[in-house]
């Protein structure tokens, strides 16, 4: 939604961007995941929810990929991987 939003601004103003529907629920979902995440860092393991955290760069690219039809070449694929495997790992080394 941040992208979208963004590429709806003509002319970048602060009047422009509050009166941006898709910019301000962008902000909303960013907003809301930050509370999310508080929440989560009240009672869960900080070194279980960073590395899940770290998700987020592989959801952004494949979402921009869907809806934006932005390419992933070899290096981008390559970093996905390494990061899904990387809290794969440190998920399996987390304590029952």
């Amino acid at each position: 939604m941040l992208k979208t939003g963004a590429n709806q601004l003509v002319h970048p103003s602060p009047l422009a961007m509050l009166t941006n529907v898709a910019l301000l629920a962008g902000l909303s979902f960013y907003g809301m995941s930050t509370v999310l995440l508080v929440l989560a860092l009240k009672d869960g393991e900080l070194s279980l929810l960073y590395p899940v955290i770290a998700l987020t760069y592989v959801w952004v690219t494949l979402l921009s990929l869907m809806l934006f039809h932005d390419r992933i070449n070899p290096v981008k694929f390559a970093g996905i991987a390494i990061i899904v495997l990387g809290v794969g790992v440190m998920g399996r080394g987390q304590k029952s």
